[in-house]
């Protein structure tokens, strides 16, 4: 154990001083904000400031829920990057082809065209930044344009496009419409502008625009096959280390004849944790209807069915709050999951827990309901720019929320770890009979649990390191330090260790093995996962040195999920290994469906897209919602459910369910999810990026390809998956608030509870745990 706890830190430790260095020179080569944009006549075009409050007012306004910038953000609406970039250009195409040869450029030869796409190249692409001045000199032509564009804009943003799914009056005035699009314009000069002494743009030529030579590098196309070296090595590596383990015997000397924790009574912390999931359920229901109406705004963008719904709900507030209640309820299942746990873990209640864990609920309630009314409000144009960012929408995806929500619920976090450290403490101070294994290997996967604990509380604050005014690239690169690391990092940490832990409580898997099986999984993610972060950052204004390492990283991040399906199998063996773990039976059913998903949705689909030259062409099409859904939902999700359901299940062990609801839901679910995958955002990502490889990043994002009858159709193709998904969902819904009311248990015994051996009827035990009023409240 104590080797594998020196690769453990010294995974930490090297992965997060690559990570913050290669922080720095993103820090030192970002693309600049130019203090003003002049024509070469003398006339200013953009002036001092205007990019920075045009970046307030592109986020008040929903900012990555309406389209997206530099491929981050939502898919119906275009990427503005790109749509400026090659709007800009056709009009300077066509100016240049009227004057010269009396023609639209569309119509004239391949030999003209050329030429003008060359001079157009040059233009684009030679930088005229003055350092000393912050002064960027632009051809009067491009001034031209850039009237062109904003005229356009003001189609979009105040007359309102429901190809886009984009109300009228979404940006309240002309002056706020200008400001906009001097972002906008920011965003695409840094993604056709040549780095100094450089061939490529500062977002290395993102996205793909033939008509400016915005085409893939070399540095693209060289890391791509080293990553796919790097991941072919990484499996063989993996898969002898699989082979070389299987004659190591998990299970225990004896499983027992009856459940261990059949006679565990619920202590009073632990009762106040099931109004978590309560809120958890009524989360997951409105989350899968907001999925439904924000799908649906992609092929019926002003309403529902008829119902003019945007109006009252634009698309960028429901996606926004299906995003959030989404993250709210799975991190909410997984804090309630954890505060359970932790007396488990310690047989330990210490005083005043149930009053810590009741605060935090209001807490976490109070974030929840106050971000959800400040984002809506501040879409509605109800706020200005600068209390949006405070108490509305910061327009970053996955961090939406204000930041005076963002710092409560930070707050709730750090509450919640005092909560989770103060259970814990004496399990991880008892010294015990130090030739004892169980004993010692239980401590370790205590300390692993606690180091999971506190790495979830503290590297939210990440999300705390960036201002209204901040730069974009800079944002996105701390915005994947909480949405990468936190959620898909750190987390997986703790749900490892939390189920290690219930299995070996249930006498299902050899203390020792289980406590070292867990820290060589959090390692062995870990050190793909945290440099691995970078795979997000290759076109938001990096330098080419976050594409090298993202690239190879995030290869290796994808190797221990190819060979995941192993750990399926020994949960299923499990799940068989005793009569009585029947009981356990739905939740060790969504943990195996956590490790599918795993392998398909972060694995198969994630790597579909990581590479770099994949991602050049895939970024913010329909293989991108491929992979978050499969992997945000199938992972983390069931993940969640599964935690939840566990403990459900200990709460009031000794009574049986009535699970027929509870299949519906299991099934209906993961079923649902692989429709909607399978029939509809695989075939639309798909086709959009051969759109995109053959004719440029604008064209398949753009409402002439997608309101196409092919592309709406396969859209429509995700009702059948939708509502499959859904009613499971309200199958499982209804099964949990069937625990509530008393429906979902049986009233036959199951036969598994232990023999009377101390004298304690165990009737008596399940009968006072029902009449406490605080178990249901």
């Amino acid at each position: 154990m104590k080797r594998l706890w020196m690769a453990f830190a010294a995974v930490m430790i090297v992965s997060f001083l690559i990570l913050g260095w290669i922080g720095t020179r993103i820090y030192q080569e970002m693309p600049p904000i130019p203090d003003k944009y002049v024509t070469t006549d003398g006339v200013t075009l953009i002036d001092s400031g205007e990019v920075g409050e045009g970046q307030n007012v592109w986020q008040s306004l929903g900012g990555m829920q309406v389209g997206s910038i530099w491929g981050h953000g939502s898919y119906v609406a275009p990427d503005w990057t790109a749509d400026w970039l090659h709007r800009e250009s056709v009009f300077i195409l066509d100016k240049w082809s009227g004057a010269e040869f009396s023609q639209p450029f569309a119509q004239l030869d391949s030999e003209r065209q050329a030429q003008l796409s060359g001079r157009l190249s040059d233009l684009m692409r030679t930088n005229t930044f003055d350092e000393s001045s912050g002064i960027v000199t632009i051809d009067p032509l491009r001034a031209e344009a850039f009237n062109a564009n904003v005229d356009h804009y003001r189609t979009v943003f105040i007359d309102g496009n429901a190809d886009y799914a984009i109300p009228a009056n979404s940006i309240s005035s002309e002056e706020r419409l200008r400001k906009f699009s001097a972002f906008v314009f920011w965003t695409s000069w840094a993604a056709s502008t040549t780095r100094p002494n450089d061939i490529a743009s500062y977002t290395n030529n993102w996205p793909h625009e033939p008509l400016v030579g915005n085409r893939p590098t070399g540095d693209n196309i060289v890391w791509t096959g080293v990553s796919v070296i790097m991941l072919l090595a990484g499996i063989s590596g993996m898969a002898w280390w699989y082979a070389s383990r299987r004659e190591e015997e998990e299970k225990p000397d004896s499983i027992p004849s009856y459940d261990p924790l059949s006679r565990w009574q619920a202590t009073p912390s632990q009762k106040a944790t099931i109004k978590y999931f309560w809120i958890v359920a009524a989360l997951i229901f409105a989350q899968m209807g907001l999925g439904i109406v924000t799908a649906h705004y992609g092929v019926e963008g002003e309403g529902f069915y008829g119902f003019p719904l945007a109006e009252y709900l634009p698309y960028s507030v429901s996606r926004t709050w299906h995003v959030q209640i989404g993250l709210f309820w799975i991190a909410t299942a997984w804090l309630a999951s954890g505060l359970f746990i932790g007396p488990l873990v310690s047989n330990h209640e210490p005083k005043f827990q149930r009053l810590g864990v009741n605060v935090l609920f209001g807490a976490l309630l109070l974030v929840v309901v106050g971000s959800l009314a400040g984002e809506w409000l501040s879409v509605k144009n109800y706020m200005s720019d600068t209390v949006s960012f405070y108490l509305g929408h910061q327009g970053y995806e996955y961090v939406e929320l204000g930041r005076v929500w963002q710092i409560g619920l930070m707050v709730g976090l750090l509450l919640w770890l005092v909560l989770m450290l103060r259970v814990l403490w004496p399990a991880l101070r008892q010294k015990g009979d130090p030739n004892s294994t169980e004993a010692n290997s239980q401590r370790h996967l205590v300390a692993l649990l606690a180091v999971a604990t506190g790495a979830i509380a503290l590297f939210y604050g990440a999300g705390l390191t960036w201002g209204q005014h901040s730069h974009l690239t800079m944002v996105e690169y701390w915005r994947w330090w909480v949405v990468h690391l936190w959620v898909e990092g750190f987390f997986e940490v703790f749900a490892t260790t939390v189920i290690a832990f219930v299995f070996m409580r249930l006498n299902l898997v050899r203390p020792g093995l289980s406590a070292a099986a867990a820290l060589l999984a959090a390692t062995i993610f870990l050190s793909g996962g945290i440099i691995g972060t970078l795979h997000h950052l290759y076109f938001s204004g990096t330098p080419t040195v976050a594409l090298a390492w993202g690239s190879v990283f995030s290869a290796l991040e994808v190797v221990p999920l190819t060979l995941i399906g192993f750990d399926a199998m020994e949960d299923l063996r499990r799940s068989k290994s005793s009569p009585w773990v029947q009981r356990y039976k739905w939740p060790i059913y969504f943990f195996v469906s956590v490790a599918v998903w795993n392998m398909i949705g972060a694995g198969i689909f994630g790597f579909m897209i990581n590479p770099p030259i994949a991602l050049y062409y895939m970024q913010g099409l329909n293989t991108t919602p491929l992979h978050a859904h499969a992997a945000l939902f199938g992972v983390y999700g069931m993940l969640g459910i599964g935690l939840m359901l566990m403990c459900l299940r200990v709460l009031i062990p000794g009574r049986p369910w009535k699970d027929g609801m509870l299949k519906i839901g299991f099934w209906g679910m993961n079923i649902g999810l692989a429709a909607m995958c399978l029939l509809s955002l695989l075939p639309v990502g798909l086709l959009q990026t051969k759109a995109s490889v053959e004719s440029g990043y604008w064209f398949a994002r753009s409402s002439e390809f997608m309101q196409t009858d092919l592309m709406q159709t396969l859209r429509w193709m995700r009702v059948p998956g939708d509502t499959i998904f859904f009613l499971g969902a309200v199958a499982l819904v209804w099964f949990i608030f069937g625990l509530w009311t008393g429906h979902s248990f049986s009233k036959k015994p199951d036969g598994f509870d232990p023999p009377e051996n101390d004298g304690e009827d165990t009737s008596e035990v399940i009968s006072e745990l029902e009449r406490e009023p605080a178990l249901m409240s």
